[in-house]
């Protein structure tokens, strides 16, 4: 964290100088937490002499409002989680923006813009998302499907054919076990539908579907028990073989699977990726896109409108992200973040045409659009309590050990809830 606040701190000084000659009365105030754009701030400062981004950051803009009285007000606000109930009352509709063409809706990936959309009215724009894959030696490639997506059905399938046991009864070679990546169950639950959502009120942390929770579980039960024999078996073969990073679990051959998030799997230097190949997970033709996608909203209270216009549009332009792609690669940046804001982009023809470029792993593998499935609206918080509540319920509630999980969800919540 002390280095990101010191890559703030450099550029923005420089920001700030070259500010004060622009034409507008002040600069544009950005509020975020993804460090690339500063990156992103000084392309846009060289190419306009009118106005100027100035870039102020903040750890979780979301907990960064209202603003403190002895600052700037922000103009523009950019990060995670920007739609919950509490925060989304701070931003304006931008729907103008679209009806005098400053930038064009049929650019964007139409359910990630729908995301953004209350009322029927445009309060935020997407800017990055994130997708989750599996990743395996290519000296397998014969016995994984031929597609550019998995179901669970061929994760599990094709795992199990790797599984051997010696004469003691203890497994020499495992294909795969979901409880390995706390995450990858959770992946899985979401796929059945577990629909985890932001509370109608403030009594509740949140809501689920607890059918399809309890039928994602019983699923995930079922996995271990006819392919994997038990969870012990599970942890002790993954106590034995697979201490290192999940990379290396598939390139050494000690598993077929690993389970990776779409920007740290391409933050891997192209020569660590040598006979390594990936699919993302699906189900149902839907591929969920992961929750911490990140938006870009205009600050209703802001006093420099028309400039920021001026760098939303430029911002959401191909040719400048294009642009931003380039500038990032002649700087070396490419093993710090992956993509545009550290995932693909809001604009799809960006993905289709100019990421492979950049990350040649993608031709053949980009996700039809259509494929795309967005998070539901989530507490602010949510990645806490995906990781204090939801994720210890999943590994209780698929421990084949006992019969089910011990507690119900309402009791984790409760629990953490007084513990904080």
């Amino acid at each position: 964290m002390n280095k990101i606040r010191v890559l703030f701190c450099i550029p923005l000084l420089t920001i700030l100088i070259i500010s004060c000659n622009a034409a507008y009365e002040r600069p544009v105030v950005l509020w975020t937490n993804q460090s690339e754009f500063i990156t992103y701030a000084e392309l846009f400062n060289e190419t306009r002499s009118d106005v100027k981004v100035l870039v102020v950051y903040k750890e979780n803009p979301v907990e960064a409002f209202p603003p403190a009285k002895d600052e700037d007000l922000p103009d523009i606000i950019v990060g995670p989680w920007l739609k919950n109930r509490r925060i989304r009352v701070n931003f304006m509709p931008l729907d103008y923006m679209f009806d005098d063409r400053l930038i064009e809706r049929s650019a964007f990936y139409p359910q990630l813009l729908k995301l953004g959309s209350v009322n029927n009215k445009q309060y935020l724009l997407p800017v990055s998302f994130n997708l989750s894959a599996l990743i395996f030696s290519t000296d397998y490639a014969d016995i994984i499907p031929d597609n550019y997506m998995l179901n669970p059905d061929q994760i599990r399938d094709a795992a199990a054919l790797l599984n051997k046991m010696n004469d003691k009864g203890v497994y020499t070679s495992m294909g795969f076990a979901p409880r390995w990546t706390p995450e990858f169950l959770y992946r899985i639950t979401k796929l059945y539908g577990a629909d985890f959502s932001e509370a109608a009120n403030k009594k509740e942390t949140f809501k689920w579907n607890a059918h399809a929770l309890d039928e994602g579980i019983a699923y995930l039960r079922n996995w271990t028990e006819s392919v994997n024999t038990s969870t012990a078996a599970e942890d002790d073969y993954q106590f034995k073989y697979l201490y290192n990073p999940g990379i290396k679990w598939v390139s050494e051959k000690h598993c077929l699977f690993a389970h990776i998030v779409g920007s740290d799997l391409f933050k891997i230097s192209p020569e660590r990726l040598q006979g390594i190949d990936f699919r993302w997970i699906q189900k149902d033709n839907k591929i969920p896109v992961e929750e911490d996608m990140v938006s870009m909203g205009l600050y209703k209270y802001s006093k420099n409108i028309p400039a920021a216009e001026l760098f939303i549009m430029w911002f959401m332009n191909a040719e400048n992200q294009k642009n931003m792609l380039e500038w990032r690669s002649k700087l070396n940046l490419y093993t710090s973040s992956f993509g545009i804001s550290g995932g693909f982009s809001s604009i799809r023809s960006v993905n289709e045409r100019i990421f492979p470029v950049f990350y040649p792993a993608l031709i053949g593998n980009l996700p039809s659009a259509e494929y795309l499935s967005v998070p539901n609206i989530l507490p602010a918080n949510w990645k806490e309590i995906k990781n204090a509540v939801i994720l210890p319920y999943l590994l209780a509630g698929t421990n084949t050990r006992f019969a089910a999980s011990e507690k119900p969800l309402e009791q984790f919540i409760a629990e953490w809830k007084r513990k904080n």
